[in-house]
């Protein structure tokens, strides 16, 4: 049953063992000892593990769970698990529940068929998963759901959680120097936040069910463009129907009661498209938090008849999906880094840190590129409707201003004519910026934090902020190396890096428009990147210098890296093999058969009229030799399709078979899909077999299935 909005507070968190219920339930000293741990690292006696995991087993079972599992996040797909019981057998055949301290902190669940991109043998099945106390347990389907890392049984890493903890380890390492240079010792610890915001689509479960392509790669491989796309510009912010609003409240509802902080809702540009954003939060919350919303978001929306579509473009001329990462640096005092303060000394510090994000975009434009490479985000970006695949910062005029005075010891005129001095004592306060938010940038600056707006929607996050926090750091810990070894004045020398920083990367800042061709032509000029695919993107993540990043900070090993780069390019020529196969299947299966069908009937009234003495006009002749040509022509490029299929296999080594998949196999996929969709404009309705564009876009609760409504 939805619930009242004024049992909100009721039901939020309530299926979540969170600080409040572990004060309420745990014993003063072992809270204590918890508390440390999950702020300061502190290690984990198993005797205080035993006591919280009694707690928890406890407060689980009162709440209907009678397993629980070992949550995690592997490089591939959005969650994994593995569920055991509480129940332990007595002597008398009766059982007990049981969950004991060893349980919680370790488990233990088969590897083998995690990808692992060359880190360990197939037959090598053991991996381990660790406890994550920083990240709230969780009750999920009458399940206790403890977020854990995973990483292997010679201690690789498996997963995508314990890097992210990593590189928020190495921001707060050198984040901490530069505080302490600003005479900040209160500060203990500073964290990265993160808000991100998920587009996806509604479309009817019976029609969803009807598409092949649908269900096995999440986008539609053929569909031709409906009289109605987005054109009008009528579906964002628009009213929202009824079966979508009932749709959100339920999936706020369970949202809520796992502590999740979903704020907005609304829809978005492309018609069936919807938006959520929550509330930000710490980084690695933040990441499960957006795990299990994608998760819970396709569940609910089977309930209510529906399917949740999270493919970046599952719809050719349609708007995709991407997932806005907002990310800033917070201390544990409550400042935020990337807020212009209201003092001098404040604006100094901020300038440190912003000058420190733009050395480090500039430098590491390639990895933060790869972050959001894959193959459904190649049909997204670049497309008019997401940022190109150039990576550029938006800094709005005021702020571009302000620094350009800095670096040319030029005036800057705010509300008086003041001249810019980095000195503590001469800064003036920075004006509130009023410049438009730049939608076409890939990583814009609104006023607090850093929006990331490059990610696709099936992402997981934590591949962009790990990149985000990593290349940071390093870029902090440059600044903090250099001004611990300057032997001038600390205003002056920070001055002097302020200055030389944005010399040398003041290219990387571009205000206008990122869709425009001209700013291709100027990105160029500038020296910046185009990485246009995944491929092209790829191969960079094991360059020297990023490499030597990721190490440095102990963020992954070198063999971590390649290991993980063999993951991706696996994965990338993986999903064109199952887009390919899919095509060729309905191609062959379906519209080829319908085609016929369409053409043996029109066939027929030609051959009757004549026969009847009756005129035939250019309609069925003309209909009938268009539909033959095309029909031969799809027959001839699928076949051409399936015979570039058969070529996959003399490709041993992994990039190169990715390259054969971008360059080869997704050419031939566009061609067939040319035809294929030619004649779905030209076959008549209730001979085409799959639901159209029209259909899953406008369409509204069907009762029964396409074949029988249509």
């Amino acid at each position: 049953m939805s619930t009242n909005v004024t049992s909100v507070p009721e039901i939020f968190g309530s299926m979540v063992f969170n600080d409040k219920v572990m004060k309420e339930r745990l014993p003063k000293q072992v809270y204590k000892d918890l508390t440390a741990t999950i702020k300061s690292g502190k290690k984990l006696t198993i005797e205080v593990a035993n006591v919280v995991a009694n707690s928890m087993k406890d407060w689980a079972i009162e709440k209907g769970a009678t397993h629980f599992t070992h949550w995690f996040q592997p490089m591939t797909g959005i969650t994994a698990e593995k569920h055991d019981s509480f129940i332990s057998p007595k002597d008398d055949g009766t059982v007990i529940m049981e969950f004991s301290g060893k349980e919680l902190i370790k488990g233990e669940p088969d590897a083998s068929s995690f990808p692992s991109g060359g880190l360990r043998a197939t037959f090598e099945a053991r991996g381990y998963t660790a406890w994550d106390p920083t990240s709230y347990a969780f009750i999920k389907e009458g399940t206790l759901c403890i977020p854990t890392v995973f990483y292997s049984y010679s201690g690789e890493v498996l997963d995508k959680k314990t890097p992210l903890l990593r590189s928020m380890e190495a921001l707060d390492v050198q984040a901490l120097r530069i505080l302490k240079l600003f005479g900040h010792d209160e500060v203990k610890r500073v964290i990265t936040t993160v808000g991100p915001e998920q587009e996806y689509f509604l479309v009817d479960q019976k029609l969803y069910e009807e598409r092949l392509d649908l269900k096995l790669t999440g986008r539609t491989l053929i569909g031709a463009m409906p009289p109605k796309g987005q054109e009008m510009d009528d579906h964002y912010f628009g009213s929202i129907k009824p079966r979508v609003a009932a749709y959100m409240k339920e999936l706020d509802d369970e949202l809520w009661k796992l502590g999740i902080l979903s704020k907005t809702e609304h829809n978005e540009v492309a018609p069936a498209q919807h938006e959520m954003a929550p509330i930000f939060g710490t980084t690695n919350v933040a990441t499960d938090h957006n795990q299990l919303t994608m998760e819970i978001m396709k569940r609910v929306a089977k309930k209510n008849g529906l399917a949740c579509l999270l493919h970046e473009k599952p719809f050719k001329g349609i708007n995709g999906s991407g997932k806005h990462n907002n990310w800033s640096i917070s201390t544990d005092t409550g400042k935020n880094l990337l807020e212009p303060g209201e003092s001098p000394a404040e604006n100094a510090q901020f300038l440190t840190f912003l000058c420190a994000v733009i050395k480090a975009v500039d430098k590491y434009q390639d990895l933060l590129r790869i972050s959001v490479a894959n193959a459904g985000n190649d049909h997204r970006l670049g497309a008019n409707e997401a940022p190109p695949a150039i990576v550029s910062m938006f800094l709005g005029d005021e702020l571009t201003d302000v620094l350009k005075s800095i670096e040319d010891s030029s005036e800057y005129v705010a509300k008086g004519k003041t001249t810019i001095e980095l000195g503590v004592h001469t800064l003036p306060s920075f004006p509130s910026d009023t410049t438009d938010r730049n939608r076409t940038s890939p990583f814009a600056f609104t006023g607090n934090k850093f929006e990331f707006r490059m990610l696709g929607s099936t992402f997981s996050v934590a591949g962009p902020n790990i990149t985000l926090n990593t290349i940071v750091a390093d870029a902090l810990k440059d600044f903090a190396d250099e001004l611990e070894a300057s032997t001038e004045d600390f205003n002056v020398a920070l001055n002097k890096l302020i200055v030389k920083t944005l010399k040398e990367h003041n290219k990387i800042i571009f205000n206008g428009n990122n869709y425009s061709d001209e700013w291709v032509v100027e990105a160029e000029k500038r020296g910046l990147l185009n990485l246009k695919t995944t491929v092209d993107a790829l191969p960079h993540f094991v360059d020297e210098k990023n490499l030597e990043v990721f190490t440095k900070h102990h963020v992954f090993t070198e063999c971590e890296m390649k290991s993980r780069l063999e993951i991706l390019l696996e994965e990338y020529a993986k999903t064109i093999n199952i887009e390919a196969l899919t095509m060729s299947q309905m191609i062959h299966k379906d519209i080829l058969p319908a085609v016929l069908s369409f053409m043996k009937d029109l066939s027929d009234t030609v051959v009757a009229k004549k026969a009847a003495g009756v005129s035939v006009f250019g309609y069925e002749t003309g209909v009938l030799n268009k539909a033959s040509a095309l029909e031969d022509t799809l027959y001839e490029d699928v076949n051409k399709l399936d015979e570039l299929l058969t070529k996959t296999d003399e490709y041993e080594d992994s990039e190169a078979l990715a390259r054969f998949y971008q360059a080869e196999i997704i050419a031939q996929m566009d061609k067939v899909r040319e035809s294929a969709d030619t004649l779905e404009l030209l076959v008549g309705k209730k001979y085409w077999p799959i639901p159209t564009y029209s259909d899953l876009l406008y369409k509204d609760t069907p009762q029964m299935p396409y074949n029988e409504y249509k």
